[in-house]
């Protein structure tokens, strides 16, 4: 297989020194991107390693693609112990940050102990520099790229970023790149505020040189600049109305399944407040959605559908400028805007405060700073749902997104298995009971189209390829441009996720974690299905030996 160049730079930033390792033998079996990053937190971070201690360890790595000039391939992968869901997590962000990385020479780089004084860290292919930088604590995303800009001709694109929320050790914070796109979900952003690093910078001049086949890129590349797709005028919102009338889309904290303000929150609306077109390193799909409101001066990135899912309907929210300062003052403090808006929409239920927005931008600034009642937001919905007497709609302590899976159901059951709890990007089942392709009524019979999926999301996510070039990508392309059959490619994807699931297994996760706040048509037997088809234990344990020809050799 194809896989990513370079050798792993490991950080101390407790003792502020650093080294390298080559790590050939987990590049061949795991490509790049969060497959390389997997193996090595899966051989490197203690199994009994608390989230926030300096043992934990956080990995940004890029894939093969990340060298090439095709579209759909400006992402990176950031993993590590997730203080939210308490295993192992990985999440990726567009932007301009993947070449940057790549131009240091390194295939990953890992993270780890605790410094005493607040830090940027300064990556090349020279080297490592600390930077003390008190004058930074608390400071804002772009307040952070503003300084280093200033003192270092640094960009946004040359960043990792965390806000105040990841200095308060906020569990769902982000890191952020180019200021307004994010490494998500699980709260990794807190897991570099416990390490004291406000940002790390990467810049070189020693990008690997692979030989990809050009007629491919050149083939992606001309379909993602000429085709007609409505993602490019509306992103991901681009679907609400349809998915509200047709499907779901929840609504004041999950308890109607159908929001009749959705006009005022849907593609037309963000379009209407969309000014200019962006894209990610090098792509000509160029599907983002910088908007602003000059009447009450705001000027964001987004919504997306996900956001206008969180801020919105479920916060009984009807208008788009109210969800834009949402996701505006989730940007510049460094929060998910999944687990966020959830945690909001729990506290407005407890409080019969629907659609207020005022209240809910003030929340969203108390949640950043762990002020008052946004101390307890700040935990997320699992941990704080019993005090605010609502029910827990969350896996694994991951708030769940928009694709609802008591309508979608072969997406519940992801859900419920997927490693990293109610996330949509972990298996995307949503796509085929969406379509009508896969019947979204009952979760029988689909297991085997899930781990299908799963294995071929962890595979993009090594590779790395943007998930919104799954039509513009296909198994074929992949095949050439990671130059191995697809069948083995799969076979590097499941072996990603064991990883991950022995992982967590080795921290007390079992069976009895793959659960949802619903009932569902036989999922306990799509469950124990799954599994066998995983060739994994009656409990949710991956057989130990199964797993011990996966591990990274190094």
């Amino acid at each position: 297989m194809r896989h990513t160049p370079g050798p792993l730079l490991t950080i101390d930033v407790g003792e502020r020194t650093y080294e390298t390792t080559e790590i050939d033998d987990t590049l061949e079996s795991f490509i790049g991107g969060r497959g390389v990053a997997t193996a090595l937190a899966h051989d490197r971070i203690p199994f009994d390693a608390d989230p926030f201690g300096p043992e934990n360890r956080i990995y940004l790595a890029t894939g093969p693609l990340q060298v090439s000039e095709m579209s759909f391939t400006g992402r990176m992968s950031l993993t590590g112990l997730s203080p939210l869901t308490d295993g192992l997590l990985s999440t990726n962000a567009g932007g301009y940050l993947s070449r940057n990385f790549a131009d240091t020479g390194y295939s990953a780089v890992e993270i780890v102990g605790e410094s005493d004084d607040l830090l940027a860290v300064h990556v090349t292919d020279e080297g490592v520099e600390f930077e003390e930088v008190p004058d930074l604590e608390m400071a804002t995303v772009p307040e952070v790229t503003d300084a280093m800009d200033e003192a270092h001709d640094l960009a946004s694109e040359n960043l990792i970023t965390i806000g105040p929320a990841g200095e308060n050790l906020v569990r769902f914070a982000c890191v952020m790149t180019y200021d307004s796109r994010a490494f998500g979900r699980g709260g990794l952003g807190a897991v570099l505020g416990s390490k004291n690093v406000k940002t790390v910078s990467f810049r070189g001049d020693s990008r690997p040189d692979l030989e990809l086949p050009e007629e491919v890129q050149g083939e992606i590349h001309r379909e993602a600049a000429t085709t007609d797709d409505m993602m490019k005028r509306q992103g991901t919102t681009a679907n609400t109305e349809f998915i509200n009338d047709n499907f779901s889309l929840p609504t004041r904290y999950f308890s109607e399944y159908e929001f009749e303000g959705v006009a005022g929150i849907g593609g037309d609306a963000v379009e209407e407040k969309k000014y200019k077109k962006e894209a990610c390193s090098v792509c000509a799909f160029a599907c983002k959605l910088p908007t602003k409101d000059e009447e009450r001066g705001v000027e964001t990135e987004g919504p997306e559908f996900e956001t206008v899912f969180s801020f919105g309907s479920n916060c009984g929210v009807d208008d788009v400028v109210d969800v834009m300062i949402s996701n505006e003052l989730c940007d510049i403090y460094g929060m998910d805007t999944i687990s966020c808006g959830n945690s909001v929409a729990a506290y407005l239920a407890a409080h019969d405060e629907f659609g207020n927005a005022e209240l809910i931008h003030d929340l969203v600034e108390k949640i950043a700073f762990r002020e008052e009642e946004g101390d307890l937001l700040a935990e997320g919905v699992e941990r704080a749902h019993g005090e605010l007497g609502v029910e827990n709609f969350s896996v694994k302590g991951m708030e769940f997104a928009a694709h609802d899976g008591r309508v979608l159901q072969g997406q519940g059951l992801s859900y419920a298995v997927a490693n990293r709890g109610a996330d949509h990007m972990y298996a995307t089942m949503l796509r085929k009971e969406y379509s009508g392709e896969l019947d979204p009524e009952g979760t029988a019979g689909k297991a085997e189209t899930l781990i299908e999926h799963e294995n071929r999301n962890a595979l993009r996510d090594s590779g790395i390829v943007c998930a919104f070039g799954g039509d513009y990508v296909p198994d074929e392309s992949l095949e050439k441009l990671l130059d191995a059959p697809f069948e083995e490619l799969l076979a590097a994807g499941s072996r990603v996720i064991e990883l991950e699931r022995h992982f967590n297994n080795q921290r007390g996760m079992d069976r009895s974690d793959d659960r949802l706040p619903y009932d569902l048509p036989d999922l306990d037997a799509s469950i124990g299905e799954y599994y066998e088809r995983r060739g994994w234990n009656d409990d949710g344990t991956v057989p130990g030996e199964q797993v011990a020809d996966h591990a990274s050799a190094d």
